[in-house]
């Protein structure tokens, strides 16, 4: 097998695909909603999850503004939304309008969860560094939610929850295990 070396701009080819979720952020009527793939959970105790968002994204302002976040994880069922709040800016459309999903009250925090999501992770922020051209926001999670239906006891069940996985812009889930 020909091993080929990447350029510069094609170098994440190289990496594995990445899990997908819909960040909430902002307050009120100024609650937005964005597409990260950037996001990892970073510490167990305390529990701390990270993601980055570039600087001239309108959640970036909205995140240092109010100082908190909610990590909502979509299944793949709401796969077209969560590609339109990626390709979307804020400040320019209602994300919660234009694509239909559901703001509820978070139990820790202001900002709002989606409805449509399979699990919530509340989370104030931390810390935060500049990484070439992304802000890492380092949130502790303050509180965390989950749809009972994707659960096998303490448990989440992937195959249920279907979240959404991509590489390039092609979304899917996990259909099977192995």
């Amino acid at each position: 097998m020909v091993k080929i070396e990447l350029g510069k701009k094609s170098r994440f080819q190289a990496g594995p695909t990445s899990n997908l979720v819909l960040v909430t952020c902002g307050i009120g009527e100024e609650a937005n909603i964005i597409t990260v793939g950037m996001y990892m959970p970073i510490s167990s105790d305390p529990p701390l999850v990270c993601i980055g968002i570039a600087p001239q994204r309108f959640s970036h302002s909205l995140i240092e503004k109010n100082g908190e976040f909610v990590v909502n994880s979509p299944s793949i069922t709401i796969e077209k939304e969560m590609h339109y709040c990626g390709i979307k800016s804020g400040a320019n459309v209602n994300k919660w309008k234009e694509t239909g999903l559901t703001a509820i009250q978070s139990i820790k925090v202001k900002t709002p969860r989606i409805s449509e999501c399979f699990g919530h992770l509340e989370c104030k922020v931390v810390g935060s560094h500049v990484m070439g051209d992304h802000t890492l926001f380092v949130g502790e999670v303050v509180s965390a939610s989950v749809d009972e239906k994707v659960m096998k006891g303490n448990l989440l069940d992937p195959l249920s929850a279907k979240p959404i996985v991509q590489k390039n812009h092609v979304y899917f889930t996990i259909t099977e295990k192995r």
